[in-house]
């Protein structure tokens, strides 16, 4: 029998490293950007055409290459940072295991002119799917150009699992504002389809973000700084009052370099515990200093992942450094005692303070009963009267039975031994503005009101979502709102099931939005607020099917728009909620699979009262 373990061609190799490291063209974008950075440029320019599936051209004022550099640069583990093992433990520059350009190269077509400062000529490589075409001589600036053209045109089958082109920008626009956000002494521009996105000039690292994602953000940021031997903490956190429904605006940064890491995300958002609402998140951008030999980072192919040798100190730092911002900056109303010694209150009536002073006195009648004039009986009765009702509904609506039930009511209520006379109309009861009570023919049903509105909302929305149908209400008085690049794109793509949701948006800028129509019954809420969750939610099922989509939008905007517990409502109001819920395809579980009502029995009355 032959031998049958072979070594892999060189191509092929790299075409399984690139599945590693370029997995959308954001990937290859962020590669190229830590080259030009690793290469000391200045100025960084990127270039994209159609979401960089045709183009990702990045050029830049570094120190450019030699010929001899130029043509290393593309050989698999071919890198200028590290050239002994120990080297992986004091890691400063971006890129470090060599393996970027090659990976690129082999599943695209590449040009590179590159110069070095001293030269008086460049040089021109032109590669195609890790094969050398040419290498020559050539005029250019100082630094380096590399134009990626056609990516995965040698990998159609991954070429055909890219996203949508406003898709694939939103995935690049998080790589330039996690690389750009942290290097403001160097600047960048974007450039998409020939139209300029991102124009960053130098300057501080508040004036970096404030440049990125809106001048609002000027007066939004609270500065963070600790100092120690082994560690130092600079950045800035957002005012809570600002906290967004998104998660977005969240950045790690270690020695300049991006990274995630849960736990210590848990030590920014304990710190703003309790100042922050439901599902609202913090706005924190934080960077850590620290002796290189104390991190890992050659953990992951994209180097997002960090291990620290000592994880729960630097929790612990981190969340103190959060939490004295926080307190420094005046959060909560505080009473200013040097300003006036009085605080507005008139002591001009001095001698009042000697009087004798006496308890109040009310009269009261103690035979007062509120619900002597009521009269009648109490009757509590209930079926829809618009909605059509169920087959299995329908045991709880059956007239010859009615009667049953009224015995039990008055046993319950023990009308007779407090005195109390219901009239027939009342036929609803609020319960702690949680519960709605009604007897039917089996016994007492209790619906939750919160849950129920949750169930008839979200099938309404969903039914104008796959119907493609649009309910909106124009606003009298416009909403303004401004979002991040990425939201903003994933904004335009989501504009037909917003309509269809009812929220009418105009663009009237790269990341402005004007709010123009909203549900009908939408009542006071923030339509902004609304709008987040909403781009939260889809970001974060991104990866579902299109129907499964359309369920989690309508999840999403039905519990935000359902009423609230503790919320008043009157019997007209409870009436029209349970039709609706009784019309519903599914009336007793709610969207998220929690119980909407529940049937309590006589038997099962009986033994609680017993």
């Amino acid at each position: 029998m032959s031998d049958i373990i072979k070594l892999l061609p060189d191509s092929v190799a790299n075409q399984i490293a690139a599945g590693e490291v370029v997995q959308r063209p954001a990937s290859a974008v962020k590669e190229l950007l830590e080259n030009a950075i690793d290469a000391g440029a200045g100025h960084v320019d990127l270039i994209l055409k159609d979401a960089g599936k045709l183009l990702i051209q990045v050029i830049d004022n570094g120190c450019g290459m030699s010929e001899t550099d130029a043509r290393m640069s593309f050989e698999r583990h071919a890198t200028s940072k590290i050239s002994k093992a120990e080297d992986l433990f004091a890691i400063r520059t971006m890129g470090f295991r060599g393996e970027a350009l090659a990976s690129i190269a082999a599943i695209a077509q590449i040009e590179m002119k590159t110069r070095r400062h001293e030269d008086e000529f460049g040089t021109t490589l032109l590669i195609e799917g890790s094969v050398f075409k040419d290498q020559h001589i050539c005029q250019c600036k100082p630094g380096t150009s590399i134009a990626v053209k056609n990516l995965f045109f040698n990998v159609p089958a991954r070429r055909n699992f890219l996203k949508t082109t406003q898709a694939e920008l939103r995935h690049i626009y998080d790589e330039f504002h996690r690389v750009s956000l942290i290097h403001p002494e160097i600047g960048f521009t974007l450039t998409h389809n020939d139209k300029e996105v991102f124009h960053l000039s130098t300057g501080s690292f508040k004036q970096r973000i404030v440049a990125l994602l809106g001048s609002a953000y000027n007066e939004r940021l609270l500065p963070v700084s600790l100092s120690t031997d082994s560690l130092q903490i600079e950045g800035f956190v957002g005012k809570p009052a600002f906290a967004k429904k998104t998660r977005g605006e969240q950045y790690f940064f270690v020695n300049k370099r991006f990274f995630k890491h849960p736990y210590l995300h848990h030590a920014v958002e304990n710190a703003f515990h309790e100042l922050l609402p439901k599902d609202s998140f913090p706005a924190y951008f934080l960077h850590l200093s620290i002796d290189a030999a104390e991190i890992d980072i050659n953990i992951h192919p994209t180097k997002t992942e960090v291990n620290f040798q000592d994880t729960k100190i630097i929790y612990a730092m981190l969340h103190a450094a959060v939490k004295k911002s926080l307190g420094q900056h005046d959060l909560s109303p505080k009473i200013d005692f040097d300003s006036s010694s009085d605080h507005g209150i008139d002591f001009g009536d001095i001698s009042r303070l000697n009087r004798v002073v006496s308890p109040p006195t009310i009269q009261i009648n103690p035979d007062y009963n509120p619900f002597h004039n009521l009269g009648g009986t109490f009757k509590s009765t209930f079926r829809p009267s618009n909605a059509p009702v169920d087959e299995k509904w329908r045991i709880f609506y059956d007239d010859s039975q009615e009667k049953e039930s009224q015995p039990l009511i008055d046993e319950a209520f023990n009308i007779e031994r407090q005195n109390v006379d219901f009239r027939q109309s009342v036929k609803y009861l609020q319960i702690q503005g949680r519960y709605i009570v009604t007897s039917v023919k089996s016994g007492l049903m209790i619906i939750d009101q919160h849950l129920a509105h949750y169930r008839i909302l979200f099938e309404k929305f969903l039914r104008q979502l796959n119907e493609q149908r649009v309910h909106s209400q124009q606003v009298l008085f416009p909403q303004t709102i401004h979002l991040s690049a990425p939201d903003a794109e994933l904004t335009q793509e989501m504009m037909p099931e917003l309509r269809c949701l009812g929220l009418s948006l105009e663009a009237i800028g790269n990341r402005t939005f004007v709010i123009n129509g909203t549900p009908d019954g939408f009542g006071e809420t923030d339509a902004a607020q609304i709008i987040e969750q909403l781009l939260e939610t889809f970001k974060n099922n991104s990866l579902i099917p299109q129907n499964d989509k359309k369920h989690t939008l309508a999840r999403s905007m039905a519990l935000q728009l359902a009423i609230r517990y503790g919320q008043s409502m009157s019997e007209t109001e409870m009436a029209s909620l349970i039709d609706q819920l009784f019309a519903c395809g599914i009336a007793d579980v709610a969207p998220d699979g929690k119980k909407i009502l529940k049937v309590l029995t006589i038997n099962e009355l009986s033994s609680l009262i017993k």
